[in-house]
């Protein structure tokens, strides 16, 4: 089921059977071995004939969620809810995905298909180089970080966000479920082990990248999830242009940007973005990445999927010394 436009999204073509049926074969990629997993699969039709019938009539209510600490590398909080949850978030992924991606600025990197890390890379030293002329003059990297990003997604203002979008009222009670299952504080945050969250979060920051491209005119735009990076020849429109940005993410959005990582930078000095360190003939590892790498594949087989997974991140940039070591 792919739609073209926000006026396809129907709330019957989300939860009808079928829709439940190709989203439970979605959710099972890679998890047809969890127990809890196992468990729904036993009764799958007559649990997803209840879950249907809940939805149907308006009584479904979104369970609690198990909380447990990951590193990814810096500690996170993740939040998982139940496998008949996960499955309603992959229904509603299925049907609202298509048709709001479809309206996203194509410089939004993160959590899209054919999009990801290494086109915002590469994306990035496209920009780079079409700024600089050829690396021939010198450019300004204004770059960003939101603080806090997912704990502080504003639970109304997303909700104001889909009702703009003229979705039906059924469809608007059933994204306020989801929404409203989790917060960090009042009325705010998404869990960071929802499917859901990741285009929620699209959805409520294209209203910054729309501002970006159309009121600010900004030309050389990358986003990836909560990280930013503006190119100019003109380092005092950069300074300017980040009061702009911090008006508006503080005043439309409710977000704040990371005191500690918002810079103004020569592309010579080189850029931290997205794990690299980018400068106008190279790409290198970032330090502590480096590090974090060496320290987890110390000891551990060529060919395990862990050593060959680093091996195909090294491809994307001058690493020529460090898979030599390997």
């Amino acid at each position: 089921m792919f739609l073209n436009s926000l006026e396809d999204i129907v709330y019957d073509d989300i939860i009808s059977v079928e829709n439940l049926l190709l989203a439970w074969e979605d959710f099972l990629c890679g998890k047809r071995k969890r127990k809890d997993v196992q468990k729904f699969q036993v009764n799958l039709m007559d649990n997803i004939l209840k879950l249907h019938s809940d939805l149907k009539h308006k009584i479904y209510v979104h369970g609690a969620y198990e909380a447990f600490n990951i590193s990814d590398p810096k500690p996170r909080n993740i939040h998982k809810a139940s496998v008949r949850d996960r499955l309603l978030h992959h229904s509603i992924y299925r049907v609202l995905y298509p048709a709001f991606d479809s309206n996203f600025i194509s410089h939004s990197y993160s959590c899209r298909k054919s999009k990801g890390t290494h086109k915002a890379l590469d994306a990035f030293a496209t920009f780079a180089r079409k700024a600089s002329r050829n690396h021939t003059v010198t450019v300004w990297v204004l770059k960003c970080d939101i603080k806090k990003f997912f704990a502080s997604i504003d639970h109304e203002i997303l909700m104001s966000i889909f009702t703009q979008k003229m979705l039906d009222r059924d469809t608007l009670w059933l994204l306020s479920r989801v929404i409203e299952s989790f917060e960090t504080a009042s009325v705010k945050g998404l869990s960071l082990g929802n499917l859901t969250s990741q285009l929620f979060v699209n959805i409520y920051m294209n209203e910054f990248d729309q501002f970006m491209k159309h009121e600010c005119g900004v030309k050389y735009y990358i986003r990836y999830a909560d990280d930013f990076v503006i190119l100019s020849l003109d380092k005092q429109y950069l300074e300017n242009l980040l009061v702009q940005i911090q008006q508006f993410l503080e005043k439309k959005l409710l977000l704040q940007l990371h005191p500690h990582k918002v810079s103004i930078s020569t592309f010579t000095s080189g850029v931290d973005f997205l794990g690299w360190v980018h400068f106008p003939h190279c790409r290198v590892l970032r330090i502590v990445t480096k590090r974090r790498m060496l320290k987890n594949i110390k000891g551990v087989a060529v060919d395990s999927p862990t050593v060959q997974s680093y091996l195909g991140m090294l491809q994307h940039g001058d690493t020529h010394k460090i898979i030599h070591n390997f």
